[in-house]
């Protein structure tokens, strides 16, 4: 387990740069969560991810045992403009999505909706997040054999307009919205897209 996480700590030093923070997360029955922060001052960002949540392979639900060795693995990257909005609440919040698989046995895969049933920072817009695809900002890191590779998984915010839509529509049709509309998915003070 520990490997598995220096790993992936090393991969999102690779990407991101050195984390100026992180914060410790422990919820009964589970495993530590940690949560990083990585500041792109030039380009007026800042980063957030997870790690904790790929020590373990994320098991399916329906299986009577789940395989401690083979099945999915991800950990969470939220992006938002830096100083529009106190984000570095966010920990918290963030370290309880990464619970997620292990809270409710849930696996967490590009195109989900993660619910906190509040808002992910103080005064946001925003108490859900769609999970996007990985392989862009962070790249998929390979393990040995027979583990699978772990993801690393986007954090889309959405207002709660949006995750209503997204139930009906899908996450697919949600995310061209967005891009229709030129939503500016990394801003913590934007608004719904429009969803006429």
């Amino acid at each position: 387990m520990g490997e598995v996480l220096a790993l992936v700590e090393a991969r999102l030093r690779t990407a991101l740069g050195e984390p100026d923070a992180r914060a410790a997360v422990t919820f009964l029955g589970t495993d530590r969560i940690e949560v990083l922060r990585f500041v792109d001052a030039e380009a007026g960002l800042v980063r957030y991810a997870t790690l904790g949540m790929s020590a373990a392979p994320m098991a399916d639900p329906t299986a009577a045992l789940a395989d401690p060795v083979k099945g999915p693995r991800a950990e969470l990257v939220l992006t938002v403009r830096l100083g529009r909005a106190d984000t570095d609440k966010v920990l918290r919040p963030l370290a309880v999505l990464a619970a997620t698989p292990q809270v409710e046995g849930v696996i967490v895969a590009p195109g989900a909706s993660l619910d906190l049933g509040g808002p992910l920072w103080p005064g946001a817009g925003f108490s859900s997040v769609l999970v996007a695809g990985s392989g862009g900002l962070v790249e998929d890191l390979e393990l040995d054999e027979p583990m699978n590779p772990v993801r690393f998984l986007p954090l889309l915010p959405m207002t709660p307009n949006e995750a209503a839509w997204k139930r009906v529509h899908g996450a697919q049709a949600l995310e061209e919205r967005w891009l229709a509309k030129g939503t500016d998915l990394r801003d913590p003070l934007r608004g719904s897209v429009s969803l006429d």
